[in-house]
Parts: C-alpha cells; sequence; structure tokens
C-alpha cells in the first residue's frame, strides 16, 4: 500500500461546494495524509523541514487547489518556494523525491470547450499546467496529468458533484493500491477521463 500525501490549498474553502465534496470524499481514506495547508499555515510560515518530512514519508503527492490565474492559489506557490530546495529537492546528488508520483487535483471555472486552442482560454488544462510537469522532471517524480473538475462558475448540480467526488476516491484507492495503470494514464489529458479503463482489477 502507497501512502498519499494530499496538499490542499483554497484560501475560500468554505465557499466550495465541489471542494467540500472532493475532501470529504478521501480524506479519512487509510493511507491519505490530508494536509490543509491555510489552516496549518495562516500566517504563510511554512515550516520547511517538516513539510520536507512529510515528503520523504509518502510515496505520492498531490497538490489539490482552485485554478486561480491558471495557476495555483498563493500558498501552494510559497510551499514550492521553500520547500523544494535546491540540495534537497534536485541537484547533482539530492533525490529526496526521486520516483515518487505526483498530479495536481484542481477545479476550475471554465468548462472543457474554453480549455482549447480556439476556445477562450486558448491552451489545455495539460498545457496550461506544464510548470507542473516541470518542476516533477526537475525533482526526478512520476508526473501525472491533473485530476480536473471544470465547469464551477456554471454551478455543479448535487449529482454531479457526487460523482466526482466519487472518481477522486476512486482514484486515490487505485493509486494506493498498485491498481491504476500508469502508462495509460500518462497519456491522457486529464486523469480523471475514463476511468474505467484506467483502474485495474477494481472491486
Amino acid at each position: 500500500m502507497k501512502k498519499i500525501l494530499i496538499l490542499f490549498g483554497h484560501p475560500a474553502f468554505k465557499r466550495s461546494a465541489i471542494n467540500a465534496a472532493l475532501r470529504e470524499a478521501v480524506e479519512t481514506l487509510e493511507g491519505i495524509t490530508f494536509h490543509d495547508l491555510y489552516a496549518g499555515y495562516p500566517d504563510f510560515l511554512i515550516d520547511v523541514s517538516h513539510e520536507q518530512q512529510l515528503c520523504q514519508s509518502h510515496d505520492i503527492i498531490i497538490f489539490q487547489h482552485p485554478f486561480y490565474w491558471y495557476s495555483t492559489p498563493a500558498i501552494i506557490k510559497e510551499w514550492l518556494d521553500l520547500v523544494l530546495e535546491y540540495g534537497w529537492a534536485y541537484g547533482p546528488t539530492s533525490h529526496a523525491l526521486a520516483g515518487k508520483i505526483t498530479f495536481q487535483a484542481l477545479t476550475a471555472g471554465g468548462d472543457f470547450v474554453n480549455y482549447r486552442a480556439n476556445g477562450s482560454n486558448l491552451f489545455t488544462i495539460r498545457e496550461l499546467t506544464t510548470p507542473y510537469r516541470a518542476t516533477a522532471n526537475l525533482c526526478g517524480m512520476d508526473w501525472l496529468p491533473p485530476f480536473a473538475v471544470l465547469g464551477i462558475y456554471r454551478g455543479i448540480p448535487k449529482t454531479e458533484r457526487v460523482r466526482h467526488a466519487e472518481d477522486y476516491r476512486r482514484t486515490l484507492i487505485a493509486l494506493r493500491d498498485n491498481r491504476l495503470d500508469l502508462i495509460q494514464a500518462r497519456s491522457r489529458e486529464l486523469l480523471n477521463q475514463s476511468l474505467d479503463a484506467i483502474i485495474i482489477n477494481e472491486a
């Protein structure tokens, strides 16, 4: 069983029904550490040593956040700037995160059609999250495409929120139990596309 660390960053979490649903679906799963960065560091004074120890004690690192201005909320950028130090996360002899799986679990206002070359946002979600892929590459991590829930601004009915939450739960359980086809998963634009085809031996 792999250990999963979820680094959660949402400055307005109480107003986000979809993030509440995603969080509730996974935070009590065995093998999951759900780490709310805004709750843990309301002053942004990140304990770098503690965060590095957390990362080293887990096999999979997920950044869960709303997709603000094609990026992350400020505390996640602060976390990246401080925690992924040269000489620890990367460098000629530094491989603290090497081989660990990483991806983003994000929520975005626009629909799938908006994230296209001819859409209002000009680029796909996979293209817009390229800096995270480059970061994973620099640190020797195993990058997976984002798990993305789109169309938040149009409002998501409760039944759809439940479905997305269940898909998130299924994805994490499959990763935890080594039952996700990583080769097929890497080729997808979004991790939560056609889950049935990449989850192996689901009970």
